[in-house]
């Protein structure tokens, strides 16, 4: 059964049942309350005509002044202690209840009774009479009437049950499909989505904020996620073909060079281990980068803690000193405290480290600062710098100013743009400044909160 049957089905079986328990509930109540007000008033009527019989029982005849007190639609009768009626009179309508069973009573009885087919109140109270003797008078009084607008009240409530389940019905089809319309869509989009091999969307209204929109705002989301992480597995496996077909191509020239010559050449040995070394290192690194930017943003698995940026700096320098013997001056205001992930921010500032040390042979300057509620890493290197028109370019992927000092140097071309992904993630902003000849400065932004 499909979830829209399930819901319409469900919600008026629900519906349904709530009103005929509501129904129910009134009319017994409703039922209650009239025959016990029947009842009241029977006893209240009783107990006025036992003081008007034992004051008049002597000076009128007995059957007599019983018609004057009997029941539109009932009997009245007095029952001695030996169960003999002394008298009795019944209304012309109700003549069979002349043949009511005897029974004395010595105690008050109020009840509704069942003779005939038919339904009574019946008060039951004993007397002393002038004689001294002690006598039943009871009372019996037709509820037909009142059976009668139960009965109305019965099929009124059922009409009304049965009227109701038209708008239950409708307001049940209406409720289910306002919640499957987005399931509805989802599948729709889904199917869509298999069948052209295009990533689609639901379209949202965002005046609803409710979990609805929830639902469609987290489908969205994740195909948006799919679609980016389908467009990094693309960008990594055209990359990845394209950059290391030079590579490979080096190892195997001179692993087929030192197959074919290297028994008879043996100074062609130390040449092609360097050359296979150096390309086997350089597509390494390549695959690493790209494995990295590979990543989704939401993958980097960061973890922010507080951090001193002047001592981050210093470690991190001390660091690359050691690697490359260069030379980095450190400049600082004091410490600076900020929310970073220590080892990725560590990452960014190698990265620019080591783009200074490749193109500037001169000391390389660190800075760290505030401004405006943000922190500052700057590097500075004294080199090359980078043209104004390929400023802008230098963030894609396997970009080089200079594509052949970049080959001799080693670069790969994407180390900026790692650098830009993982910044990103992190929620700094990378800011680059250069002047051809001069050199070049990279700015770190970190938010201080």
């Amino acid at each position: 059964m499909k979830l829209r049957n399930k819901i319409l089905l469900y919600s008026s079986a629900l519906f349904i049942t709530l009103f005929i328990l509501m129904n129910g509930l009134i009319y017994y109540l409703f039922n209650t309350l009239v025959l016990n007000n029947e009842l009241t008033n029977m006893k209240a009527q009783a107990d006025k005509i036992v003081r008007s019989l034992t004051q008049s029982a002597n000076t009128i005849p007995l059957n007599d002044l019983l018609r004057t007190y009997a029941p539109l639609s009932g009997m009245i009768r007095i029952v001695a202690e030996d169960g003999d009626n002394k008298a009795l009179v019944t209304s012309s309508d109700q003549q069979p209840l002349s043949k009511l069973e005897v029974k004395y009573d010595n105690r008050q009885r109020s009840e509704i009774i069942k003779y005939g087919g038919q339904s009574y109140t019946f008060i039951s109270l004993p007397v002393i009479w002038p004689d001294g003797s002690v006598v039943n008078i009871q009372l019996s009084q037709s509820l037909r009437e009142i059976e009668h607008n139960l009965s109305v009240l019965r099929i009124v409530l059922m009409a009304v049950t049965l009227v109701a389940m038209i708008p239950v019905l409708i307001s049940s089809r209406w409720l289910s499909n306002l919640l499957t319309r987005p399931i509805t869509s989802m599948i729709s989009t889904m199917r869509d989505i298999r069948q052209s091999g295009k990533f689609k969307r639901l379209a949202l209204k965002e005046k609803s904020q409710d979990e609805l929109y929830e639902m469609g705002k987290s489908f969205n989301h994740m195909i948006d996620l799919l679609e980016e992480n389908f467009e990094k597995q693309e960008q990594f496996v055209s990359n990845a073909s394209h950059e290391l077909k030079t590579p490979l191509t080096v190892i195997e020239s001179y692993s087929s060079l030192l197959k074919r010559r290297g028994k008879e050449r043996p100074e062609l040995l130390e040449e092609s281990v360097d050359a296979i070394h150096s390309e086997a290192v350089r597509m390494r690194e390549m695959t690493e980068q790209l494995l990295l930017l590979a990543k989704n943003s939401e993958q980097w698995d960061l973890q922010p803690e507080q951090a001193d940026l002047q001592e981050l700096v210093e470690q991190s320098v001390k660091v690359f000193q050691n690697a490359y013997g260069r030379t980095v001056l450190v400049e600082s205001s004091g410490p600076i405290m900020a929310y970073v992930d220590i080892q990725k921010l560590k990452q960014l500032i190698f990265i620019f480290l080591d783009n200074a040390r490749k193109y500037s042979d001169e000391s390389i300057t660190v800075s760290t600062g505030t401004r405006e509620r943000h922190a500052f890493v700057k590097i500075l290197d004294h080199g090359l710098g980078i043209p104004k028109e390929d400023l802008p370019k230098v963030f894609d992927r396997f970009y080089r100013v200079d594509k052949t000092r970049s080959r001799k140097q080693g670069g790969t071309g994407l180390g900026l743009s790692l650098a830009k992904e993982m910044a990103e993630a992190m929620g700094a902003r990378i800011e680059l400044e250069s002047v051809e000849g001069l050199g070049t400065t990279a700015t770190i932004w970190l938010p201080l909160d």
